[in-house]
Formats: C-alpha cells, sequence, structure tokens
C-alpha cells in the first residue's frame, strides 16, 4: 500500500506547474552563471589586448616623435643659410674678371712686390660658381713677398692660395709662385672670356715648345 502512494506521490510533484518553475529557474540561474563567467574572460581577453594595442601605438608614437624632433624648425635654419650665402656672394665673390685683376693689382702696390706674370684660366662650370684659377709670379724681399702673402688671404674677396713655390733668388730679391683660386658666379665666368684649364695648358705647352725651337734654332746658327 505505500510504494504505489510513493509513485503515485513523485508523479504528482513532476507534473506540479511549482516543480517545473523551479527547475527552471535552476536552470536559467545556472546558465547566467555560465555566461557571465564566459563575458567575463572574453572581456578580459579583449581588455588586455586593447591595452596591449594601445602601448604599441603609443611606443610608435614617441619613436616618430624622436624622428622628426631634429627637423622641427628646419625651414628657420634654411631660410638663414640662405641669408647667409647671399651675403657671402655679394661681399666675397667677385662680380667680374676685371674685379679680380684689379684687386691683385692693388695688392701688388700696397705689398710692394713686382708682379712678373699673372695668367688666368676658368675651370668647370658649377652650379652656383665657377672656379677661376690664377697663376702668379712675383718678385721682392722678403717682408714684402710675406705681405702679399698675407693681403691674399685675408683679403675680403674670396682667394684661397693653392700652392706656392720659390723659383729662385737673385740678390735679396725672391720669386715667388702662387696657385690662387677664386671664383666667379657661372654666367660671369662665361663673359669673362677666359680660357679653359686645359686650354690655357696646350697654349703654355706651345709656346714652350716655339721658345725650344727658337733656341735650337739660335744655337745652330751659331755654330
Amino acid at each position: 500500500m505505500s510504494a504505489p502512494s510513493s509513485a503515485t506521490l513523485w508523479r504528482e510533484r513532476l507534473i506540479s506547474p511549482l516543480v517545473w518553475h523551479y527547475a527552471g529557474a535552476a536552470f536559467l540561474l545556472l546558465l547566467t552563471i555560465v555566461l557571465g563567467v564566459r563575458l567575463g574572460m572574453d572581456w578580459s581577453a579583449t581588455h588586455g589586448h586593447a591595452s596591449d594595442e594601445l602601448a604599441g601605438k603609443q611606443v610608435q608614437l614617441h619613436a616618430l616623435d624622436l624622428e622628426i624632433a631634429p627637423l622641427r624648425g628646419l625651414d628657420k635654419s634654411v631660410e638663414q643659410v640662405r641669408v647667409q650665402m647671399g651675403g657671402f656672394y655679394s661681399k666675397r665673390v667677385p662680380p667680374n674678371y676685371s674685379a679680380i685683376a684689379g684687386r691683385v693689382g692693388d695688392l701688388q702696390v700696397k705689398s710692394g712686390v713686382r708682379l712678373t706674370r699673372v695668367q688666368y684660366a676658368q675651370g668647370k662650370p658649377g652650379n652656383d660658381l665657377t672656379e677661376i684659377l690664377l697663376d702668379i709670379s712675383i718678385s721682392g724681399g722678403y717682408p714684402e713677398i710675406l705681405r702679399f702673402v698675407n693681403s691674399i688671404e685675408r683679403d675680403p674677396m674670396f682667394f684661397v692660395i693653392r700652392a706656392m713655390s720659390l723659383t729662385g733668388q737673385q740678390g735679396g730679391a725672391v720669386n715667388l709662385r702662387l696657385q690662387v683660386s677664386t671664383w666667379l658666379r657661372p654666367a660671369d665666368a662665361v663673359a669673362s672670356g677666359l680660357p679653359t684649364k686645359e686650354e690655357l695648358d696646350a697654349q703654355n705647352a706651345q709656346n714652350e715648345n716655339r721658345q725650344q725651337n727658337t733656341q735650337s734654332n739660335i744655337q745652330k746658327e751659331a755654330r
């Protein structure tokens, strides 16, 4: 009698709406807990990835800032260099060939040396300037020679001494040969009509050959 009553009781409980309500509530609670745990794990992973990506972007931004730091104010530096170059051209670059020849003559007079030879030639044209080569021979006493050399080195017109050599000495006079460079603007160098270095060397070689032939003829006639 008790066994059938127990079975009947369980059947009544299983079909009871209250039991199914409790079971559904428990299932929903378990599902909520599982989803909450999963959401928390996903949020933690996403937040960590976002933090790493943000940190990486900040490092890249800092590195880029360090790279462009030397370029800040570059436009002002370029403009300053242009102004300085303009001042250099106007003050130290001669305007034409005549100015160079006139300046060398003035330095000769002021130093007291005797100018025995000056040859001018132009080098290869550059984008901004063309080199002008001076082959100068002077004679005089040591004080006058030193005064001329110092005057060229310190002259407001831009001269650069490339080489110098003693070519002889007679009594108290010294013969000195100087190879000097200055510069003209390309258009001024073309307008000067000066020969190129190669043309001048060829001309000097022809003159030397002519002199040697003349001496040889004189010697033959003397015999």
